[in-house]
């Protein structure tokens, strides 16, 4: 009598039991109650799909200011060095970006890309310094 008290009450609680379905491939979860996928492969399939556009849109800005930042330390290799616009333009440089802004107390702005800055000079020409650490 025991068993078959036993087995009724299991049946009872698998029958109510929640049906649970994996977030990427929705194949039924077997496992602990707090399982959201199925397998590794689904887990990263399923966290590699969110904020993809946002993902993307942060590598591609960061690419773009590590080629600034680049351009900027091979025209600059003395530490302090005058580029005309059409130097930096030719070698790809995109003024847009940039990480950090600083203003002197004359008024000069600087703008930085991490170690990397400059500063806009008359005639197009920039003066291209770099912050030691």
């Amino acid at each position: 009598m025991f068993v078959v008290d036993y087995i009724r009450v299991i049946f009872v609680y698998l029958m109510t039991m929640e049906k649970r379905y994996c977030l990427e491939c929705s194949e039924p979860l077997k496992g602990r109650a707090d399982q959201k996928f199925c397998a590794d492969y689904c887990r990263n399939t399923y966290n590699n799909k969110v904020d993809k556009d946002t993902k993307n849109l942060i590598r591609n800005i960061n690419n773009r200011l590590r080629k600034n930042h680049k351009i900027l330390s091979v025209l600059n290799v003395s530490g302090k060095t005058k580029v005309s616009r059409s130097k930096l333009y030719d070698k790809g440089f995109d003024f847009q970006l940039f990480t950090s802004i600083y203003t002197t107390k004359t008024g000069n702005t600087y703008f930085y890309i991490y170690n990397q800055g400059y500063l806009a000079l008359e005639n197009e020409l920039f003066l291209l310094i770099k912050k030691e650490l």
